[in-house]
């Protein structure tokens, strides 16, 4: 019997927090909407669970609270264990959960200060100042001071988490934070500019971890802000890089940027078909690399696949730089070859070109991925001095595109290619 006696008592101690006698008002499924909702009174209430740690560390402070604010500010707390039906009602997700009741008890304000008894007693008199203004018929400004609200920052919760960052194949960066955290604060507006920067290439989200506390300890959160980055495509629940760039909305826009490219499929090596192809790839793009390899009849599948590949893994390599990447058969586009003075020129080749300017540069190393590689490095890093200004405008001719196989001339052609005979000989032959 005694055994079972103190078991209830533990028990029934352990479902509240503050004792009878205290300041802080018991709230319960039965008086909540009386007492709060309906009534005229200012209100902060807490939403705990009696076996979370926060909630239990909070209580000095928010009796304290409650003995400073007694008579003007009515403090209470409810326990959601016992009253779930009232924690639904207001999204309670995260323990402790502060709301203030303020002039307008439809849209109680969660409360983001600090959690200290001050901070309490701050947001009290706060509500108190508010009441009085509303009372004098002066019009109240409720523009937010939440952190992280811009509208291109997704508010993340518990229960939208999993659904919006790691359900999505869209690449994401998010910052946990606390409302308090003098850090956190200066990278609010420079984490919305970014976000309204990237809108549409990458998303942004933030998560108060004072109220998601689950998704916090999840991700182990231990330092403030914390932002963790989510690549494209399939991931993990507990997926998540540490974002390691800077803090100014230019370093995340670069940061991010880079990820972008990262993600960034190859660059398609083009046949150059007509005068479309070559403008899409050429023109449209700062620079634009042109490879001329040997004739079929020279070369067949097998080793221009070989080439072909060599140019698939350089543009891997290169793709940050969103180059055009064209190829063409030698002698299909004899106006482009004698632009850039490769006429009569050993195959393969390569130069790369800017369209605009008229001005290209000739590879004259291997052709292979470290020879591509190293003059493109070099172009990039102004070491290749030897540019050239084109003889005149390409001119691109209609061709069909290469069907994958080998082809063989009838015998009589063949000879006649191999000599190099002009047409009008052929004709007379």
């Amino acid at each position: 019997m005694w055994r079972l006696l103190v078991m209830h008592v533990l028990i029934s101690s352990s479902c509240a927090l503050y004792p009878h006698n205290s300041n802080v008002i018991e709230l319960t499924g039965t008086n909540f909407d009386r007492l709060v909702v309906y009534s005229d009174d200012l209100w902060i209430a807490e939403f705990f669970v009696p076996w979370c740690g926060y909630c239990q560390r909070l209580v000095p402070d928010y009796q304290k609270a409650a003995n400073a604010l007694k008579g003007f500010v009515n403090v209470g707390a409810l326990n959601v264990e016992k009253h779930r039906g009232v924690g639904t009602k207001y999204d309670i997700e995260g323990f402790p959960t502060i709301k203030l009741f303020g002039v307008n008890k439809k849209k109680p304000k969660t409360f983001n200060g600090q959690r200290t008894a001050q901070g309490l007693i701050d947001a009290g008199l706060t509500a108190i100042r508010r009441k009085i203004k509303a009372n004098f018929g002066e019009k109240l400004n409720e523009k937010s001071t939440e952190l992280f609200s811009g509208k291109n920052v997704v508010k993340l919760t518990n229960k939208n988490f999993d659904k919006l960052v790691i359900n999505s194949t869209s690449m994401w960066l998010v910052a946990f934070y606390v409302p308090w955290c003098s850090h956190c604060k200066n990278l609010s507006p420079e984490w919305i500019r970014a976000a309204s920067t990237l809108k549409g290439q990458f998303k942004f989200g933030a998560l108060d971890a004072t109220v998601y506390t689950k998704k916090a300890d999840q991700y182990k959160i231990r330092a403030y802000p914390t932002a963790k980055y989510f690549t494209a495509g399939n991931k993990t629940e507990l997926y998540g890089k540490d974002y390691d760039g800077g803090r100014t909305s230019d370093d995340i826009v670069t940061w991010a940027l880079e990820k972008i490219a990262e993600n960034l499929p190859a660059p398609e090596i083009r046949q150059i078909l007509n005068e479309v192809h070559f403008k899409e790839s050429c023109e449209q793009n700062l620079l634009c690399v042109i490879s001329v390899l040997p004739h079929i009849l020279e070369c067949q599948s097998d080793c221009r696949n070989e080439y072909l590949n060599v140019l698939k893994r350089v543009s891997e390599m290169h793709k940050k730089r969103m180059w055009g990447w064209v190829w063409s058969q030698a002698g299909d586009q004899r106006g482009l070859e004698e632009a850039l003075g490769l006429v009569g020129f050993g195959y393969p080749t390569l130069v790369i070109i800017n369209v605009k300017r008229m001005v290209y540069t000739l590879f004259k190393g291997s052709f292979d991925v470290n020879g591509i590689h190293n003059f493109l490095r070099d172009i990039i890093y102004g070491r290749e001095r030897s540019s050239f200004l084109m003889t005149s405008e390409p001119k691109i001719v209609p061709i069909e595109a290469w069907d994958g196989k080998d082809f063989e001339f009838p015998q009589e052609e063949y000879y006649l290619y191999l000599l190099d005979v002009d047409v009008d000989v052929k004709d007379e032959l």
